[in-house]
């Protein structure tokens, strides 16, 4: 083992000490362990990739289409090797466009299609696929190879309310995986089979939506191709649109405006709410609006239900926000004895729903049972919300689907509407459509909490807080603490999580008998909605639209009159002239609910029966 050291350290330096190579034939500098990929990105030389996410720490090496010709500097040979695994060495020779490296690229994406669903017209990803742009790149002119039998028999998914899973477009990258396990810390996915069987399938291979799977939709987010997606309800919504006799209600979402833009060219970030606008009027949709003001009724509740629980010493505590499904889902698969410590208020979303079937058919003297309310969600968690059994009136659901933000756009782009040429309308209903600051920053993580804290502290102490954009729950951070300060109502101890693997470390805590907590923000998506698993997916890139996209959503709160949802007159009207009170017997029918203990059922495997089945596969 000492005799390999000088030949070690030569070949890969020490650590931080900087080398220098050639890629096509220029010099380069890099630091030891990076590999020919980041060196070669690092000098925006570009070679194509497929299944490796930098953003995400991850290199597989599954899909061999990132292969350069290397020459080191103490051999005579050539390799070709996969830039994103093999370390760059001081003196090494890269070529990555040699007619070899290119016949090779071509051959391995070739090999790619030869077992993946070819029917690319029809797939959700058409025209935004990872594995259409390598394609292109490699210079693939057509596919000589073709073996159906083998991705015929891989299986396809449609259990989930929110997310299909077709494994016969799976080209095993592993993103989902990854996503899933390190950075949520569901690990509801695994590997199965092996060889030319091998795909992605929901732990001990139960179907979607009985699974550990809780419908965030991030493993969606990074899937490179149309092997995980979300369940597609644009044909639902036509029914709707132009059936005389329904009315349509539509409602969107914070996080929606400043990410919809994306895929019509617009600034990332920017705030394209007067446009949608437009171009629902242009649907023909009957009544819009805003998620937004719901947000503010739900603060209303929240608040006065946390100041409830610290009121009562026999309440529970810490009191866990309850806007987020993704974290609802968790909480009642993998933690069903914390589900006193949720709040009992709806998500906006369903708060919506209720109100606009309620409320608003008697302002407008519409019968509910034509209406028809469709929500635009950057969640597709939002889909299987919807259809709770506890979100229904009268035998009516409250929302009765749930279109994504991506499915919102290709709608548009089905009707011929471009929201890029769409002149900026405002919304016109008188009794549910205004908002504050606080509504709009609910789809940024910490927004919750932060409009939570405005409101809590002028009921507490009858004055609005001085510094009202709360900094202290804004960050990147995934889990960021806070005490406010009440005055006579004491000092109140809160916290803001985003990831489900945050969240699972603080449960744990709080069991532990280690946290000093009372108020919890939970979003189970990283930064919040604006990050959902519905949003505009950026190839090539997790989250990388994510800082734009909050400081979209802060900017609107900036710009706003009202900031505070306590002085939303819209609010204000709504409680006195229908619901009466926060937790009145009214507002507790409409806009709270309850929660199901649905504990996993997990098969354990003993060492013994794992390597028998380690036996039998080999």
């Amino acid at each position: 083992m000492y005799a390999l050291l000088p030949r070690l350290l030569s070949n890969y330096g020490a650590i931080g000490y900087s080398m220098k190579g050639y890629i096509n034939n220029k010099e380069v500098s890099f630091e030891s362990g990076q590999t020919i990929l980041e060196v070669a990105r690092a000098h925006n030389k570009f070679i194509p990739t497929l299944c490796e996410l930098a953003d995400i720490n991850h290199r597989p090496g599954t899909c061999r289409v990132c292969l350069v010709d290397v020459k080191r500097e103490s051999e005579s040979e050539h390799h070709i090797l996969p830039s994103c695994m093999t370390p760059m060495e001081e003196g090494m020779a890269v070529l990555t466009r040699t007619t070899e490296v290119r016949e090779k690229q071509r051959l391995q994406v070739e090999m790619l299609l030869a077992d993946h669903n070819q029917d690319c017209a029809t797939c959700i990803r058409h025209g935004n696929c990872e594995l259409q742009d390598v394609a292109q790149f490699v210079g693939l002119q057509q596919t000589r190879y073709s073996f159906p039998e083998f991705y015929q028999n891989r299986s396809r998914d449609f259990s989930s309310p929110s997310i299909v899973r077709d494994m016969t477009k799976c080209i095993r990258c592993f993103r989902c995986v990854n996503i899933c396990r390190k950075l949520q810390g569901v690990d509801a996915l695994v590997c199965r089979e092996d060889g030319l069987a091998i795909e992605i399938s929901p732990r001990d291979n139960m179907p979607l939506a009985e699974s550990g799977c809780i419908s965030c939709g991030q493993c969606i987010t990074v899937c490179p191709v149309g092997a995980l997606a979300e369940k597609d309800e644009i044909e639902q919504a036509l029914d709707y649109l132009y059936d005389p006799e329904i009315v349509t209600v539509v409602q969107f979402a914070p996080a929606v405006r400043v990410a919809v833009g994306e895929e019509f060219g617009f600034k990332l970030g920017e705030n394209v709410e007067g446009k949608m606008i437009a171009a629902f009027r242009e649907l023909g949709v009957d009544v819009i609006l805003d998620t937004n003001f719901t947000a503010d009724l739900v603060i209303m509740e929240e608040g006065s239900e946390l100041l409830a629980r610290l009121k009562d010493k026999d309440a529970v505590l810490p009191m866990f926000t309850s806007c987020c499904p993704g974290w609802v889902n968790f909480v009642e698969k993998y933690y069903p004895q914390m589900l006193d410590n949720l709040s009992t208020a709806r998500s906006p979303q369903q708060c919506l729903g209720s109100m606009a079937k309620t409320y608003l058919a008697q302002k407008m003297d519409i019968d509910p049972a034509r209406m028809r309310v469709i929500s635009i969600m950057p969640c597709t968690a939002k889909k299987g919300e919807a259809g709770r059994d506890d979100f229904n009136h009268e035998g009516m659901r409250d929302v009765d689907m749930v279109l994504t933000t991506r499915e919102f756009a290709r709608l548009l782009k089905r009707e011929g509407v471009d929201l890029a040429s769409m002149e900026d309308d405002s919304f016109d209903n008188p009794w549910m459509s205004d908002y504050s600051g606080a509504g709009a920053i609910f789809g940024n993580s910490g927004g919750v909490m932060e409009a939570a804290v405005r409101t809590v502290h002028k009921v507490v102490t009858g004055n609005e807080i001085e510094d009202i954009e709360y900094t202290q729950v804004r960050g990147e951070s995934s889990y960021r603490k806070a005490t406010v300060d009440l005055g006579e109502g004491g000092k109140v101890n809160i916290a803001v999580i985003h990831t489900l693997k945050e969240a699972r470390k603080l449960i744990e805590q709080i069991e532990a008998g280690r946290s000093d907590l009372h108020f919890i923000e939970v979003m189970a998506c990283p930064g919040g909605c604006v990050c959902g698993g519905g949003q505009p997916v950026t190839k090539h890139s997790y989250q990388g639209n994510r800082g734009m996209r909050t400081s979209g959503l802060f900017s609107i709160d900036k710009k706003r009159k009202v900031r505070q949802s306590h002085n939303n007159p819209m609010i204000a009207e709504i409680y006195k002239s229908f619901l009466g009170e926060p937790l009145g017997d009214k507002s507790h029918h409409l806009l709270h609910t309850k929660y199901t203990n649905r504990q996993l059922k997990r098969t354990s495997h003993s060492m013994l029966e794992i390597w028998q089945e380690i036996d039998d596969k080999s």
